[in-house]
């Protein structure tokens, strides 16, 4: 039993049945589709990715809602939220925290950095430098931060979201792949389609819809609901299929989806069964979710291949024993 398992208490947390569980999400999605318009395939995908304990990375032109999904989803649990404002002068410690002298007490006393939260908007993260992005490896792998040779254990549950502008190549830096393996999905969302951007200007016209949006759900229960999702049953063929599914892209890519990358799939395939009202995981929630959690991991052999093209070839050569 994890740490993540047990309440502040020491008593062992009880997992919310499925039906709750699913009822959880349905909750959040219709408060989150509130706020946003026409991106229902993607609320759906934050919500895998917060229940299967994973991060997720947002990458797509300016303006087109990255930072009010992130923001919609926080504010429907009723959790804490803290968002970091990405920019080249961001140092480390300004993510992290820092001890500070205290000149009253004569010692040093920890300042906690944002990334003490249960939600973390790390806002157009590719505008910060390699060691200012680097700060969120460790909490994003272990759920702990480490400053000046001290570990703390960040916020449970704790979820990084993070915005990535594509354009402007000059001014951005490229995201290590070490920090990319480390995020469950990354998605696009898109321009919305006429009928949806006319709802959207009809919706905030006035006051954005997002001040008025309320929690409609508990850290304690989105907790519960994680603990759900770990228990979803997980046969032998379907794990067969996933080792499958990687090593096929470990063989016909430059680099292939690592082991991180398959333990992704098998989470995000777990809260997709439970969306889908299921205790046990089945092949079609593998090939749903590998199509979020597989195109960011592979480099393609050439360069008219997509981390896409290589996930759908996959998809339809390897066969579902």
């Amino acid at each position: 039993m994890s740490d993540s398992d047990v309440d502040t208490d020491g008593s062992e947390r009880t997992a919310l049945p499925v039906d709750e569980a699913a009822s959880l999400v349905e909750r959040v999605s219709d408060n989150v589709a509130d706020v946003i318009v026409g991106h229902d395939e993607a609320i759906e995908d934050v919500l895998v990715t917060v229940l299967a304990r994973g991060h997720l990375l947002l990458e797509d032109v300016p303006g087109v809602g990255k930072t009010m999904l992130a923001r919609s989803i926080a504010r429907s649990v009723d959790c804490e939220f803290k968002r970091v404002q990405f920019t080249p002068d961001l140092l480390p410690a300004d993510v992290t925290g820092t001890n500070v002298f205290d000149q009253q007490s004569q010692e040093f006393e920890f300042r906690a950095g944002p990334v003490f939260a249960n939600v973390v908007l790390g806002d157009e993260i590719n505008r910060a430098p390699p060691k200012t992005q680097s700060a969120l490896l460790e909490a994003m792998e272990e759920q702990q931060v480490t400053v000046d040779g001290d570990t703390r254990q960040l916020r449970d549950p704790f979820t990084v979201i993070a915005t990535q502008n594509d354009v402007e190549p000059g001014r951005t830096y490229e995201l290590p792949m070490a920090e990319i393996d480390r995020f469950m999905k990354k998605l696009r969302l898109g321009y919305p389609g006429a009928g949806e951007e006319t709802e959207m200007l009809e919706r905030t016209a006035g006051a954005h819809p997002i001040e008025s949006l309320e929690p409609v759900a508990t850290t304690e229960e989105l907790r519960r609901g994680r603990q759900t999702v770990g228990d979803v049953e997980l046969s032998e063929p379907v794990r067969s299929y996933v080792t499958s599914l990687a090593n096929y892209t470990r063989e016909n890519a430059q680099l292939g989806v690592s082991p991180r990358g398959s333990i992704a799939l098998v989470r995000a395939a777990q809260a997709r069964a439970v969306m889908n009202g299921r205790g046990y995981v089945v092949p079609d929630d593998i090939q749903r979710e590998a199509r979020t959690v597989f195109p960011h991991r592979i480099r393609p052999q050439t360069g008219s291949e997509t981390g896409s093209d290589v996930t759908e070839t996959a998809i339809e050569n390897v066969p579902v024993e």
